[in-house]
């Protein structure tokens, strides 16, 4: 099958591609996100878990700051054993103690030792602080290689009451929530020290990237931030593959048949004419014929084109040939009709002037032939035109009863009847004695032959006697030279259609043509 009616092998292999990954594609894609949003649900939770807890243990540590304002402006002797005593009750506390003017006056830890804040936190205190503030710290004074975390309040009268938290605990929280997925954790308190927990992050090049997630306490000025690694994500989508890719799989393949059967009907060939028909891609051209009796224009036969969407001009005969496989030649043709009696309302033309229309045996055996013909010489009644339907050889073979019939209930009511292309089909001479006809129009490989004047074409010559003895007017098609011409008027050949006489042409340009060149003689050289 040609071009014209089907996508071309990469586009439909394309198309069937495309419906083939799409589900797979999207089936990845949903599942990726899914296994993202699962990873991400997985580390709010045990974000949330980390804040709870972190937030449990600020409770704590704020209490028994609130709880150590009682001690004010007592000696540290008066407060050391209760220090002690609080202390030791309490796990998470690595010291508790009270402060005056910005000095460490008694502590848990160190008694009565005095020292000043920035050497307890073994860094710089916050410069824009509130009464009540909290910090994380990589070390103390007391511990300098393990972070911990400092709750301090101050109050007008310059005392201060303070707890500081070991980080162990929270260390061991981290770990123990981290380790079923290999999280990397951390927690910061007062945009302090950054207490990292869990697994250290893998900065190994990997295919999928590292998810983090970070969560803020709505109590405290707690955050905390969870990293998981790039295996977490791998197997979690793959799970989610293992669950759905079957079913994209399946829908995959029946999308494939759906799309071919989609792609099949598109491209055939009945349903790219009646889309041509419906946009009006078709148009007609005419043809003039010469009649060299009397020198001037004797009519036009019609002939149907098609412009594709994208510009090109399909070829006829391809066209419709496929039309008379598919059985749309019938429909072509009453469009045809449709077209030449929409274009001959500004028609101006002599009366007698022959229009050509070719027929096929398809048409003249549907129902609808005679009501299409009367029909359309009805439209075109008032330009008294002398309608001839130009049959092929192999339109006269089938159903021959019935053809005559028909043709001839046509013939007594002024149409005319011509066989076309004669000679290149399968017509028994007495088929020519049977049939109603009024012109044989002869093939045009016949008269591509003839080379001179004086050489005989034999068969042609043939032709043509036998056309005269059977009192049938001869069109001589394809007439390209003026030795052609010669040769066929030498003959008594009436009428001539060819390149030498005039190419076909659209409606309009046909009316001018009519008035300057349809009158003028074809003179041979």
């Amino acid at each position: 099958m040609n071009s014209i009616f089907k996508t071309s092998q990469q586009k439909k292999g394309l198309f069937l591609t495309i419906a083939g990954l799409a589900p797979l594609l999207l089936c990845l894609a949903f599942t990726y996100i899914d296994a993202r949003q699962i990873v991400q649900r997985q580390q709010a939770v045990t974000a949330t878990m980390l804040l709870t807890q972190a937030e449990a243990i600020s409770d704590r540590a704020w209490n028994m700051v609130g709880y150590l304002r009682k001690f004010s402006g007592r000696s540290c002797p008066e407060m050391i054993n209760s220090l002690q005593q609080y202390a030791s009750q309490y796990p998470y506390f690595r010291s508790i103690g009270v402060m005056q003017d910005g000095m460490v006056t008694c502590s848990s830890i160190l008694g009565g030792q005095k020292g000043n804040l920035e050497t307890m936190l073994q860094g710089p205190v916050p410069a824009l602080r509130k009464a009540w503030w909290m910090l994380s710290i990589a070390g103390s004074y007391a511990v300098k290689d393990r972070p911990a975390v400092i709750y301090m309040r101050d109050t007008p009268d310059n005392f201060s009451s303070y707890a500081l938290v070991d980080s162990q605990y929270l260390l061991d929280f981290m770990h123990a929530v981290g380790i079923s997925h290999g999280y990397s954790i951390s927690l910061r308190f007062g945009g302090g020290y950054k207490i990292d927990g869990g697994f250290a992050p893998d900065t190994r090049p990997a295919v999928l990237p590292s998810n983090s997630l970070t969560a803020t306490s709505a109590r405290y000025p707690i955050i905390a931030t969870v990293i998981s690694p790039p295996e977490d994500l791998a197997i979690t989508w793959r799970s989610g593959l293992i669950t759905f890719m079957p079913m994209a799989v399946i829908f995959s393949l029946l999308l494939i048949m759906v799309t071919n059967s989609w792609l099949k009907r598109r491209v055939s060939i009945p349903d790219q004419l009646r889309r041509a028909i419906k946009r009006h891609e078709f148009s007609v051209n005419y043809q003039p014929v010469y009649n060299i009796t009397t020198g001037i224009v004797a009519g036009a036969e019609a002939l149907m084109r098609w412009q594709l969407p994208n510009g090109q001009w399909a070829r006829p005969d391809l066209f419709i040939s496929a039309a008379e496989e598919e059985g749309m030649i019938v429909p072509l043709t009453k469009h045809l009709l449709e077209l030449i009696a929409e274009e001959s309302i500004s028609w101006q033309i002599p009366p007698g002037f022959h229009l050509g229309l070719n027929i096929t045996g398809e048409h003249i055996q549907h129902p609808d032939f005679i009501t299409d013909i009367r029909q359309f010489a009805a439209q075109v009644a008032h330009h008294h035109l002398l309608i001839t339907l130009e049959l092929t050889e192999r339109s006269l073979i089938s159903d021959g009863p019935e053809v005559i019939e028909k043709l001839q209930l046509l013939r007594n009511e002024g149409i005319r009847i011509s066989i076309d292309d004669f000679g290149t089909g399968h017509c028994s001479l007495s088929y020519l004695q049977t049939f109603p006809l009024d012109y044989l129009k002869i093939d045009r490989g016949f008269v591509a032959a003839i080379e001179s004047t004086d050489d005989d074409a034999p068969v042609l010559d043939a032709i043509i006697a036998l056309s005269h003895k059977l009192k049938l007017s001869i069109v001589g098609e394809g007439v390209e030279t003026s030795v052609q011409l010669d040769y066929l008027k030498d003959r008594g050949v009436t009428f001539i259609q060819g390149y030498l006489y005039a190419r076909p042409m659209a409606s309009s340009a046909l009316m001018t043509w009519i008035q300057h060149e349809g009158q003028q003689p074809l003179t041979s050289g």
